[in-house]
C-alpha cells in the first residue's frame, strides 16, 4: 500500500489463495515456491523483489536472484531464519546475546542446562514466531518432555536475561550506506505474541543513542538495504540483542500515524534506491495489535487509527490487525 501511494506498482507472489495482499496489489501469481515456471515469471514481471517474511525457501530465492535484485539480500535472510547463525554473527560484531548453546538431542539439552542453568527457553533453530517453536525448562527434569515437544526440530537453548524492559528499534539502510532510524519503542508481550508497543520507551537518553548505533552496526556488517527490526533487552549492563528480523516489524506499526514517513514508505524508498526519509515522530504513540477475537470489540477503539489486515479467518492467537493511539509528543 505505500508502494502504490508512490506510484509503483506491486506484484504478489504468494503459494495460497485470496491473501490480504494481493486485494490490494496490480498482479498476483499464485503458486508454490518451487514452481520454477511461475517464479521466473514473476522475477520478470517486476524490477525489484522484496520480502515479508523471513521463510523463503532457499531454492526460490537462488531462481529469483538470477533475475532480478532481491532486497534484504541473502546474507541478512540466511543470518535470521537460523538462531544459531544469528547469535553467532551478533557476537562476531561484538554485540551481546542471551547465553545459548546448540541442542540436537536429550542428552544435549541436559547438558545445556547445566551450564546455563534454569530457568531458560528451548526454541527452534527455524521457523518459530510468536512464541510457536518454544518451550519454557525451569527445572532439568522437565528437559525430555520439553525436547520432545519440539518433535525433534534443530533447537539452540537460551538463558534467561535479567531485564528491566524490552525495546525494539526500527532501522533502514539504502544502498549507499546511508542509515535512518526510528525512535526505541517498548514492547509488553502476552503468550509469547507482542501485545502493545509504546514511544518513547521508559529508557535513558542514553540508552536511545546506544540501541541506534547498535542496529546502525548491524546493519552495516550486512550490507543491509530496506528495513530492519531489532529486538533488545534493557538490562543494567546496557543492551542484550534478542532478535533481528530482516523486515518491516510488528513493534514498528505505530510509525504509520506518528510519523510523517513511516517505516513501509521507508522500506520501498530504501529498496528502489531512493533517499531516505525522516524518521522523526512528531506524537508520542501506543501500537496494540488486535489479537483474535479482539476484532470484534472494535468500539472500545474509537479514538484510535485503526489497521485492519483483511485476514477471512479469525483464529485464536492470530493478529487481525492493530490499532494507533497519539498523543502531543513528550520527549
Amino acid at each position: 500500500m505505500a508502494a502504490a501511494r508512490l506510484g509503483i506498482r506491486v506484484h504478489i507472489f504468494e503459494p495460497q489463495a485470496s491473501s490480504p495482499a494481493g486485494d490490494v496489489a496490480h498482479r498476483v501469481f499464485i503458486a508454490p515456491y518451487n514452481d520454477k515456471e511461475k517464479l521466473e515469471a514473476f522475477a520478470r514481471s517486476v524490477d525489484v523483489i522484496t520480502y515479508e517474511f523471513e521463510n523463503i525457501p532457499t531454492e526460490a530465492l537462488d531462481i529469483l536472484e538470477n533475475i532480478r535484485p532481491v532486497f534484504p539480500g541473502r546474507k541478512a535472510l540466511a543470518t535470521s531464519q537460523d538462531r544459531i547463525l544469528e547469535k553467532r554473527f551478533l557476537e562476531s560484531i561484538g554485540l551481546k546475546v542471551a547465553p545459548f548453546a546448540k541442542v540436537a538431542s536429550d542428552a544435549q539439552l541436559r547438558e545445556a542446562l547445566t551450564s546455563i542453568g534454569t530457568p531458560a527457553i528451548l526454541k527452534t533453530r527455524r521457523f518459530g514466531y510468536d512464541g510457536k517453536g518454544q518451550v519454557k525448562i525451569t527445572a532439568v527434569e522437565q528437559a525430555s518432555a520439553a525436547f520432545a515437544a519440539l518433535k525433534g526440530a534443530p533447537a539452540v537453548l537460551e538463558g534467561f536475561v535479567d531485564f528491566s524492559c524490552e525495546i525494539s528499534i526500527i532501522a533502514a539502510r539504502n544502498a549507499k550506506g546511508e542509515i535512518a532510524c526510528f525512535d526505541p519503542g517498548e514492547n509488553i508481550h502476552q503468550n509469547g505474541i507482542l501485545r502493545k508497543t509504546t514511544v518513547p520507551a521508559s529508557i535513558s537518553h542514553s540508552l536511545q543513542t546506544d540501541a541506534v548505533l547498535l542496529a546502525a552496526r548491524v546493519l552495516n556488517a550486512l550490507d543491509y538495504v530496506g528495513v530492519m527490526g531489532v529486538e533488545l533487552f534493557a538490562t543494567q549492563d546496557g543492551l542484550v540483542v534478542n532478535e533481528i528480523a530482516p523486515r518491516v516489524h510488528n513493534s514498528g506499526h505505530w510509525t504509520q500515524n506518528a510519523c510523517l514517513i513511516d517505516q513501509f514508505e521507508q522500506h520501498i524508498r530504501a529498496i528502489a534506491g531512493w533517499p531516505l526519509g525522516d524518521s522523526q515522530r512528531h506524537s508520542d504513540a501506543v501500537m496494540v495489535n488486535l489479537i483474535g477475537g479482539d476484532i470484534g470489540a472494535l468500539e472500545q477503539y474509537q479514538n484510535c487509527a485503526l489497521h485492519l489486515y483483511g485476514k477471512a479467518e479469525v483464529k485464536p492467537g492470530r493478529k487481525m490487525g492493530h490499532v494507533n493511539l497519539i498523543s502531543p509528543k513528550s520527549a
